[in-house]
């Protein structure tokens, strides 16, 4: 009998995940969906917290401004935390910490709509923010891993849609719910959405296909450098915003500035020194990375004119009632969705420079017929502007998105997602504060410095804030002028490559 040997054969190699495959083509929208519902829910959270501040601050017996403290800790929670926990998600995997920052949302809404006291709210609104980090930071990363190259920019336009469609549910959901039911009921209904978001994505959700880390060993976290980020971020947002409204040459607003610029700093020194850092700051060699990210925040600045000041215009000066001052800010969110799906799609084959220069070109020109608005601007004429200005936004945001993430290896896709809503958000407060501090400065100057609610029957009052308002416009369309010349210089050097 002949001697038998037992070949053994290799082990055989997983497939590699293929985006594009004709077999895998649906999986990418059910994995959207998971992202994409809890995005819509987290969005809706800041309009909702704005529109029952009043109830809030009624049913604890406290003052307007003590309430507002809810709307600070939020926003200091999730910027100074985007970018080191998109750090986190690289490292430990997407699906896992996307799951967890949806249990930290949905467990934080639950938690506040059972609060007894501001303090317990702010704590639970602040458990809530973090599982509102997490799952903005990593949310771009996961949309961009499941789609093929060639569909980025789809694939970002439908996340800028899901966007806008939080901001404008938000506002319908909370006008009617607090018609009716108390604000309690609202961290209650955004509860719902979120567990269908969570099971939904613990159910789809597979971390061979959205990216996740794969390595046989981690790399260590960068503590050091994610501390002086939190800080920095914290101090500077802190600064700019000024919540308690000191004087712009207080001692505090003096030591905020140095410390906030100094320990920004410091973290950049750090993290060129340690072999391991947070961000890896030679992504800002590469040319797309750094003008992408510029324009963004240029272009963030110019939009929180429209979404700040625009409803004290239709409001306290018009005095028009609210219902129809959301319709018209409606028309923005939907402009917004419209034009992000449209062009995020036409982007992908015809690139994304021409959809960016087009949106702040128009842009410009809606700055300029905003800037124009007087006390009988036509209801019509307004929304139509504010239709465009939001078509405007959504043709530039998703290719702006898309030109980022496609310029920085995979690996880093999850850091590079916190960074592009990190630079959202930073782009949004200094607006706000560079508009309030023109309008303001104005009104001032003229003597006037009253509540927003006696501008419709003080018209001298009112003339100062309309002159304000439009040299807050003009410079608000300087800056996305600014955002047009950047957006031009949106393309690779001659020794660079797109990222894969």
């Amino acid at each position: 009998m002949a001697d038998t040997q037992t070949i053994q054969q290799p082990a055989a190699t997983p497939p590699v995940w293929d985006p594009g495959a004709p077999e895998n083509a649906w999986y990418k929208w059910r994995a959207f969906m998971a992202v994409g519902l809890s995005l819509v829910t987290m969005v809706m959270s800041f309009s909702i917290i704005f529109l029952a501040l009043p109830a809030i601050a009624e049913d604890f017996g406290i003052t307007f401004k003590e309430a507002s403290l809810l709307v600070i800790a939020q926003s200091l929670t999730i910027s100074s935390l985007m970018v080191p926990l998109g750090k986190v998600a690289d490292m430990i995997g997407r699906k896992k910490f996307h799951l967890i920052g949806m249990v930290l949302f949905g467990g934080g809404a639950i938690a506040c709509a059972f609060a007894t006291s501001l303090t317990f709210l702010i704590v639970t609104r602040v458990i809530m923010s973090i599982g509102s980090s997490m799952g903005q930071s990593v949310s771009t990363a996961i949309t961009t891993s499941v789609f093929p190259e060639n569909e980025r920019g789809k694939a970002l336009g439908s996340q800028t849609t899901a966007v806008a469609i939080g901001g404008a549910a938000g506002t319908v959901v909370s006008g009617v719910t607090l018609q009716f039911l108390p604000w309690q009921a609202l961290f209650i209904f955004m509860a719902i959405p979120t567990a269908v978001a969570f099971f939904w994505g613990l159910y789809i959700l597979k971390d061979e296909r959205i990216g996740s880390f794969s390595g046989e060993k981690r790399p260590p976290y960068d503590w050091l450098g994610a501390a002086l980020s939190a800080v920095a971020t914290a101090i500077i947002i802190l600064t700019i915003t000024n919540p308690f409204a000191l004087a712009w040459g207080s001692p505090i607003i003096i030591t905020g500035a140095f410390v906030g610029i100094s320990t920004l700093i410091v973290f950049v020194w750090w993290q060129l020194k340690t072999p391991h850092p947070m961000v890896d700051l030679r992504l800002f060699k590469i040319s797309v990375f750094k003008y992408s990210i510029i324009t963004r925040y240029l272009a963030f600045m110019r939009s929180s004119a429209t979404l700040f000041v625009l409803p004290i215009y239709l409001v306290a000066f018009r005095g028009w009632p609210e219902i129809l001052a959301s319709g018209v800010m409606l028309m923005m969110a939907i402009g917004m969705g419209i034009g992000a799906q449209v062009f995020g799609r036409l982007s992908d084959r015809y690139g994304v420079r021409p959809f960016m220069m087009g949106g702040f070109f128009f842009l410009v020109l809606t700055g300029i017929a905003l800037a124009t608005l007087n006390d009988t601007s036509n209801l019509f004429y307004i929304a139509v502007v504010v239709l465009i200005n939001g078509l405007a936004m959504g043709a530039w945001s998703a290719p702006n998105a898309s030109a980022t993430m496609g310029s920085v290896p995979r690996s880093t896709y999850g850091l590079v997602s916190a960074i592009i809503n990190l630079t959202r958000n930073l782009g949004n407060v200094s607006g706000q504060a560079v508009i309030t501090a023109i309008i303001a400065g104005v009104m001032i100057a003229r003597g006037y410095n009253i509540p927003l609610g006696e501008l419709e029957h003080t018209p001298d009052a009112g003339s100062a804030f309309m002159d304000g308002w439009r040299y807050a416009y003009l410079a608000a369309t300087g800056i996305v002028a600014l955002a047009l010349i950047t957006s031009f210089l949106t393309k690779p050097g001659k020794n660079e490559t797109q990222q894969t």
